[in-house]
């Protein structure tokens, strides 16, 4: 991977990301990760391009080797209540507040920024456009955020198994479609999303 450091922090630097802002049901997942430079982990990359067992490989290895991790998440109701923009945000500053490190400053995969005030203090913050496939600490972001919410999916299956949960996690695939006109949707489906609406 080829590094990218566009701005200069003081201190540790936390990488930043989510995943599941486009499903129809289950949460929105972020994770923060700060990397400890003694204990470098090969194959980071964005959680996309990887397959699952590489995933979930790395999720160990990150959670084993990095100097501080967290992951928080924004439910289905607060994204109806919010809508999916702000939630996403949300879960960002609750992966970010979750830290056990405090961070110099924050590197966010996209064009948009949290709130980084916390407790009367302003994290230095930088948002970067692809920083998933060229940021580190933002990779082993996306592998937390991206393997914890298959995770939820997956639990999810057991307790509304009439969706397919487990197979799509969540997305609109053609089968969660017709498991939704099917059935209608349950509490776990984003109900300000259209095809949510439309199915209910």
């Amino acid at each position: 991977m080829q590094q990218v450091n566009l701005f200069q922090f003081s201190g540790p630097v936390a990488g930043v990301d989510e995943a599941g802002r486009g499903p129809l049901a289950g949460p929105v997942v972020a994770a923060a990760v700060i990397l400890n430079p003694d204990r470098p982990i090969d194959g980071l990359d964005d959680s996309k391009k990887l397959s699952a067992a590489r995933r979930n490989a790395l999720r160990e290895e990150i959670m084993h080797n990095a100097a501080s991790w967290s992951v928080a998440w924004a439910d289905p109701a607060e994204i109806d209540a919010i809508n999916i923009l702000a939630a996403t945000m949300l879960a960002m500053r609750r992966a970010i507040l979750g830290l056990s490190v405090t961070p110099g400053g924050v590197q966010v995969d996209g064009n948009r920024l949290p709130n980084l005030c916390f407790h009367g203090r302003i994290l230095a913050g930088e948002a970067v456009v692809g920083g998933d496939s060229c940021v580190p600490a933002i990779s082993a972001a996306s592998i937390i955020a991206k393997t914890t919410r298959d995770r939820i999916m997956i639990e999810m299956d057991a307790l509304y198994p009439d969706y397919g949960f487990a197979r799509h996690k969540g997305y609109g695939t053609e089968l969660h479609r017709a498991r939704l006109r099917e059935h209608g949707p349950c509490e776990q489906h984003r109900q300000s999303f259209a095809p949510v609406r439309l199915a209910g």
